[in-house]
């Protein structure tokens, strides 16, 4: 602490960022000299007046590379009104990654794939075209079919040998009201003709084929096949269709992967299009097809990312002013903060300055925190990070 701090010049360009010494609790403010690259001072706060009061003290200072914090644009305004300030090209693409994050997030029902649209689909018969059951037409088959027949050839070769219907009842141990049927009928046909084993004709029979086709093209869905024949006409229940098809039809259909998150999906819009995958590339196109306002969102980034990169900044007005026509509420709020910040957005989107060198600043700071393992105040890091700069 007794050691004297290195000699610092009255920068031409500084730089100005804050810091955390405790995390959401206590932060400072760092200048640095944008043109060596070297630290020139460490206060205590971000609030405007310690950043104003040391530009007082140290008059000379032509351009200052800020965030978009309205304390340091405050403090230059007061402590230096001369200088140019510069705001920063990193913060600013960081400042329209959240709002583009709100416009993604209002239009979350977009990230959804659309439900693909059965059009094409067979066409079923109309439930009055259901074929009329033609009983007869095959032999009974089953086992009641062949009990049938053992006891109507037993009952007539009794009757045939002079037994009555009761002497009948006595010898088989049947009641008289069983022997009776079986006496009656000419012939064991007649007695299972139109009976449970007998095919019946049933309301999904009309559809039937459409539903052999649709399991055919891969629909399991029994709920689904269920809604489809309904719309076509059949007044058949749900647990009909169920039970016809069996259980490989009632197990879920396989779940759809998720939609893409808010998060990722603003990635994939502030980042460069060259940095995406093919996967990202569709996902991204499906999303800007199927929502209007997110394809729009995507153009003003692009137009922004141009402006950025190519030191564009003479054509900032006419992009806020497309982009407060649009009416995209998170983008307008975006342009609103840049229109209000406007001379200093300008100066980042066209001067060769920025806060790099800040920012590198930054992270060696944080490096020797951690050296002291978190139990230095603010007079020794200063000291340190000070010293450290110089040798």
């Amino acid at each position: 602490m007794v050691l004297p701090d290195p000699p610092a010049p009255t920068p031409r360009v500084l730089g100005v960022d804050d810091f955390a010494l405790l995390r959401g609790h206590i932060y400072g403010t760092i200048l640095v000299d944008c043109d060596t690259g070297a630290p020139i001072e460490l206060l205590d706060g971000r609030e405007a007046e310690p950043l104003a009061s040391w530009l007082r003290d140290h008059p000379g200072v032509e351009v200052i590379c800020r965030d978009r914090s309205g304390a340091y644009a405050e403090a230059a305004r007061s402590g230096a009104p001369q200088a140019r300030q510069v705001a920063d090209r990193f913060h600013l693409w960081q400042n329209l990654g959240k709002a583009v994050e709100r416009c993604v997030a209002e239009h979350r029902s977009c990230l959804r794939e659309p439900a693909v649209q059965v059009d094409d689909q067979p066409e079923a018969p109309e439930a009055d075209e259901a074929p009329e059951a033609a009983p007869g037409d095959t032999e009974p088959r089953g086992r009641f079919a062949d009990r049938t027949r053992t006891r109507h050839a037993l009952v007539h070769e009794l009757l045939n040998q002079g037994n009555s219907l009761r002497g009948i009842s006595i010898q088989l141990g049947w009641s008289r009201h069983t022997v009776q049927p079986y006496a009656r009928a000419a012939t064991w046909e007649e007695m299972v003709d139109g009976k449970w084993e007998q095919p019946r004709s049933t309301k999904l029979d009309a559809f039937k084929p459409y539903l052999h086709q649709r399991v055919e093209e891969g629909c399991t869905n029994a709920a689904r096949l269920h809604r489809e024949i309904t719309e076509r006409g059949c007044r058949g229940s749900y647990s009909i269709v169920r039970d016809y098809l069996g259980p490989s039809c009632t197990e879920p259909a396989p779940a759809p992967p998720p939609p893409p998150t808010v998060r990722q999906v603003t990635g994939w819009l502030t980042r460069h299009p060259a940095t995406l995958d093919q996967d990202e590339k569709l996902k991204l196109k499906a999303i800007l097809e199927h929502c209007p306002q997110l394809h729009t969102t995507a153009d003003q980034v692009r137009r922004f990312g141009e402006m950025l990169t190519e030191l564009r900044g003479q054509e900032l007005p006419a992009w806020i002013a497309s982009v407060q026509e649009e009416g995209l509420s998170g983008l307008r709020g975006f342009a609103s903060g840049v229109e209000a910040d406007f001379d200093a957005v300008q100066q980042g989107l066209t001067s060769d300055h920025n806060s790099g060198a800040v920012e590198g600043r930054v992270n060696h700071l944080k490096t020797v925190k951690r050296q002291m393992y978190g139990r230095a105040g603010l007079p020794l890091l200063r000291k340190r990070v000070l010293l450290t700069a110089s040798r």
